[in-house]
């Protein structure tokens, strides 16, 4: 009987250890189209992170969201986007610009902050991160 009872409790701790590895991560693709909703949408990136550590967050900007990973950009009450910027792109945070955006408004991509990567586009980026890699989308 004792026996038994070894081999299930062995059984049940491999099962939830495999469980625990099944989880998936959680991954999502913030969008941001006007920069006006960047210190909210940061705000609910630290909150996200704080209550989920593992998630993934790729942030997608196009249009007037790219305003705020501008070299010197301040949000409305006059502090610097870049200190929020970089504390969470340390923390694992990916920031993308499109680059239909910097084309079109002739914005040089060397007055980005530098976690900003360029992408070809913003909106086929997102569409991208949901159909091929499994984001969940977020438009705060």
């Amino acid at each position: 009987m004792k026996l038994f009872r070894f081999f299930a409790a062995m059984l049940l701790a491999l099962c939830a250890a495999s469980a625990i590895a099944a989880a998936p991560q959680v991954k999502v693709v913030y969008h941001i189209s006007n920069s006006d909703s960047a210190t909210g949408a940061l705000n609910n990136i630290r909150n996200h992170l704080a209550a989920s550590p593992s998630a993934r967050i790729v942030v997608v900007t196009h249009g007037a969201g790219i305003d705020f990973l501008i070299d010197g950009a301040k949000n409305p009450t006059g502090n610097p986007y870049d200190v929020p910027v970089q504390e969470l792109a340390d923390r694992g945070v990916e920031f993308r610009v499109c680059k239909n955006t910097l084309d079109a408004r002739k914005i040089d991509k060397s007055k980005l902050l530098p976690e900003a990567r360029i992408v070809p586009s913003g909106v086929a980026e997102i569409a991208r991160l949901q159909a091929e890699e499994g984001f969940v989308y977020l438009k705060p």
